[in-house]
């Protein structure tokens, strides 16, 4: 049986054609001056087109370092507090002076767009993961803050990700090269000889949380916040996104975080590995030592440099090097393009080149935390498969590789 015609519609869709054609004779299109790269801005052809994924915190001064850049054209933001995500969104608004920036609850539906080309991610560590490769996998590359990981199975699958989809991903401590860099100039220019070791002084490891339950806010989405994480009641403190560390964020909580080991570890040990040239290298070696009673971690690479953690007597990025013997200098590389590890992100996307925060190197430095937490965990050394990823012999060690996720957030 053939359907009956709807006669209003029909006349309602001729109309309608009707308006646009006669709009085209009408009113010619209109290219601004920004689209055609006038006024100090490229052509859109040759903007960046992003979207920020966690706009709290870090993520506002990622958003800010971005939107701030001519060659970037920011055009969505998502995050599971309502007010959040709707000052990111006037944020833009506002630099543009209209109302196209989208906001989106799901960070799976800006990464759904095809007109994205890359996305920043600052949302807690827990999710890092799971956001940079879904990110890959819908052909974007990713500006992901520090520490990149919250377990040791994580870094070798965002690599993966990164290299199977052919993506651009970045990690984001600006203080590896820019806070460190008398201590990288001295190790790369050959000024202390071949370098023995080099002491990271960080802490504290992450704990378990118990708060209480408090009211749930009305402008945040507790289920999608916690994703991956074990269920647990709504605190203020589990949440907060503050910088700190002893209990008042959730920096300082297991199922969020490596607490200040992985978040100033990141930094810290990001800027060691570079100085002392060991970044595209793992440690196959943990050793726990206890002098005087205060235990530390020496981290053994297969080069016979060492790397240790809060070493009694040694300072922060203090090296040990060899006087007297030389070592050849080496020039010191640094950022692409212009405006930081920001520029040198975007100038990556244009050229495909690989970043100076690449995420190999991002998981090399932050992997350091992890074996170092685990050593203090088991209260023994330990030995590293690099090619495997596993501790050698050690069952119990290798179940703390990762944690149990809530579906249906599985990588």
């Amino acid at each position: 049986m053939t359907p009956k015609r709807n006669s209003n519609a029909s006349r309602r869709d001729f109309l309608k054609s009707g308006a646009v054609a006669g709009a085209a004779v009408v009113a010619p299109y209109v290219i601004t001056s920004n689209a055609l790269g006038q006024n100090g801005v490229p052509p859109a052809s040759d903007r960046i087109v992003m979207g920020g994924i966690g706009i709290g915190n870090m993520g506002r001064g990622d958003q800010s370092n971005f939107l701030g850049r001519a060659d970037v054209q920011y055009v969505a933001v998502s995050d599971v507090r309502t007010n959040a995500r709707e000052d990111a969104r006037k944020k833009v608004n506002d630099k543009y002076g209209n109302s196209d920036c989208q906001s989106y609850n799901d960070f799976r539906e800006l990464l759904a767009r095809t007109d994205i080309d890359a996305v920043h991610v600052a949302t807690p560590d827990h999710w890092h993961a799971i956001m940079v490769i879904e990110a890959c996998r819908n052909g974007k590359d990713v500006y992901c803050q520090k520490p990149e990981t919250r377990t040791l199975r994580e870094g070798p699958l965002m690599i993966a990700a990164a290299r199977r989809y052919s993506r651009v991903v970045s990690g984001g401590s600006q203080r590896v090269l820019e806070d460190y860099r008398e201590v990288v100039n001295k190790c790369w220019s050959g000024e202390l000889g071949p370098i023995k070791s080099i002491n990271v002084n960080v802490g504290p490891l992450s704990k378990y949380c118990d708060l209480p339950a408090e009211p749930l806010p009305g402008d945040i989405d507790w289920e999608m916040w916690l994703g991956p994480a074990p269920w647990a009641p709504y605190n203020k403190a589990r949440c907060d996104g503050n910088f700190g560390t002893s209990g008042v964020s959730w920096r300082s909580y297991s199922d969020y975080s490596g607490g200040g080991m992985t978040d100033w570890g990141a930094h810290h040990f990001g800027g060691a590995t570079f100085a002392v040239d060991v970044r595209d290298l793992q440690p196959q070696e943990i050793v726990l030592h206890n002098e005087g009673g205060k235990q530390y971690v020496e981290m053994k690479y297969p080069n016979g440099i060492s790397l240790t953690h809060n070493k009694p007597g040694a300072g922060n990025l203090a090296v040990q090097g060899t006087p007297g013997e030389t070592r050849d200098a080496k020039p010191v590389p640094t950022y692409k393009g212009t405006g930081g590890i920001y520029g040198d992100f975007i100038d990556c996307v244009k050229t495909r080149q690989r970043p100076f925060r690449d995420i190999e190197y991002a998981v090399n430095s932050v992997i350091v935390s992890h074996l170092a937490t685990t050593a203090y965990t088991l209260q023994r050394s330990l030995k590293w498969d690099v090619e495997k990823q596993e501790f050698i012999g050690d069952e119990q060690a290798n179940r703390l590789r990762d944690t149990a996720r809530r579906e249906p957030w599985q990588i």
